[in-house]
């Protein structure tokens, strides 16, 4: 084995980089994303990831293709198919209405690696061995496939990507009930593809039949109550528990088990600090929730698309990193919440077994407050929070609910906590409605439907 030479940039009198060197690791939606919003904003970017161990299928939603079609993954979205049917049985009822897209996770992050390259990313295909501070940045080893040669980063930004696996850096964490995911593929002979979701006594179940026969069961389980066995003794379990479940019936119908079970952690779990000056986690490396609540890509999108106007504002605005590091971890963590919240409730939907050690840990986390919040008019405020201006993170008036707690600026290109104030001095509702349209300018004619969004949303009686 070979270590190949270091790779960074270089630093100008005073400590400052002329060409900062950002290294992302972790290969997947959430470090692609990151990457390639920064390669718009101009910066050298590295990412240093490997593919998955062990097959896997993804269920992709609508609301997954904007957030690739959002980050640039024009090659991504390329090979996302057609919908498929998805049955959902949930505390004894069944319901067929929905649909998802079973995307195969290997050919999602191949794609993923060719648009990077085409956009002028350098892609290193390998394990990271190892990364730790070096002077004013991170020095970072990344191991080439079967034991292969070992290239040194020099990075000056440092971007953790890497999912559930990524270490936890000595980072405060809030973990959720310990879960785990056993997850196999099947072969079988060649049908449609659909997917199904099956709750039952000690956990719930996930089944994906896609194109060439392949299909991919999981079992989601408690880990102080599943009472696994031994490794070699999985495959036997995970038949014996699937064979109860009517929604598995089609899957395993004239398939067999592939390999053996694949098992990972589905613990919700929040990073407390996720960003610093000089390094940020996105994606599952920074808030993972359980796959129940949301599609893992989303969610991992959804923290990583922020993320290069933060990095662009440490990067290259000192005086506000206080602001771009408080924008982030409040994302974040709200994102956090709210996945965490709509699991919640769904556990709640289950009453067959209610009372089961598994449930009874899930229905009640991680607290009582309800996603959606009622606001009436008198909890509404205007206050200044860090808020994403463009490619920066900057500062500005939001209007703060209960509902929305990290405040909203701006409707339709609309800054609303101007026409919040010009209502609220109003003396009288008529009085109110010319001071909208006054400060709405040019668009002065959408102060009636202005009006009533704000009064829709208990802004104003």
């Amino acid at each position: 084995m070979a270590v190949k030479g270091e790779a960074g940039a270089q630093t100008q009198a005073g400590g400052m980089q002329a060409d900062p060197h950002i290294v992302v690791l972790g290969a997947g939606p959430a470090g692609g994303a990151v990457a390639l919003g920064l390669r718009r904003l101009g910066y050298r970017v590295t990412v240093a990831g490997q593919a998955r161990p062990f097959a896997a299928v993804e269920g992709v939603s609508e609301r997954v293709l904007a957030g690739l079609r959002q980050a640039g993954f024009e090659q991504a979205l390329a090979q996302v198919p057609e919908p498929s049917p998805r049955e959902v049985t949930w505390s004894g009822q069944t319901s067929g209405a929905n649909t998802e897209r079973l995307l195969r996770r290997v050919e999602l992050d191949r794609a993923i690696g060719i648009e990077l390259q085409a956009q002028g990313v350098t892609l290193l295909d390998g394990r990271v061995r190892s990364s730790r501070t070096c002077g004013n940045g991170y020095r970072v080893e990344v191991q080439g496939e079967q034991g292969g040669d070992v290239q040194v980063l020099q990075a000056d930004f440092l971007v953790e990507a890497r999912g559930r696996a990524a270490p936890g850096a000595g980072l405060e964490r809030l973990r959720g009930p310990e879960t785990v995911s056993l997850l196999q593929a099947w072969q079988g002979p060649e049908r449609a593809p659909m997917s199904a979701v099956q709750s039952f006594g000690d956990g719930w179940a996930w089944m994906a039949a896609t194109e060439g026969g392949l299909r991919y069961l999981q079992l989601t389980l408690d880990v102080a109550s599943a009472n696994l066995p031994p490794k070699e003794q999985l495959t036997e379990y995970c038949v014996t528990r699937l064979s109860s479940l009517a929604r598995a019936a089609p899957f395993m119908a004239g398939a067999s088990p592939v390999g053996t079970p694949h098992a990972r952690t589905s613990t919700p779990i929040l990073c407390r600090e996720p960003v610093g000056d000089n390094w940020i986690r996105v994606g599952d490396a920074a808030m993972a929730v359980d796959p129940l609540s949301g599609n893992g890509i989303f969610q991992s999108l959804s923290s990583a698309l922020q993320a290069p106007a933060v990095i662009n504002t440490l990067l290259r605005h000192p005086q506000r990193r206080a602001q771009a590091r408080a924008f982030h971890q409040a994302r974040v963590e709200h994102l956090f919440y709210r996945f965490a919240r709509i699991g919640r409730d769904f556990y709640a939907m289950e009453q067959h077994s209610a009372g089961n050690s598994f449930w009874q840990a899930r229905r009640a986390w991680p607290d009582s407050v309800e996603v959606h919040q009622s606001v009436t008019p008198g909890q509404v405020s205007i206050e200044r929070r860090a808020v994403l201006n463009g490619d920066l993170i900057d500062e500005a008036e939001v209007v703060v609910t209960p509902d929305q707690p990290l405040g909203i600026w701006h409707l339709n290109g609309v800054a609303l906590a101007p026409l919040l104030r010009a209502w609220r001095e109003a003396p009288d509702a008529s009085a109110g409605q010319a001071a909208l349209a006054r400060a709405l300018g040019e668009r002065g004619a959408q102060a009636p439907q202005l009006l009533q969004w704000m009064r829709q949303s208990g802004w104003v009686s």
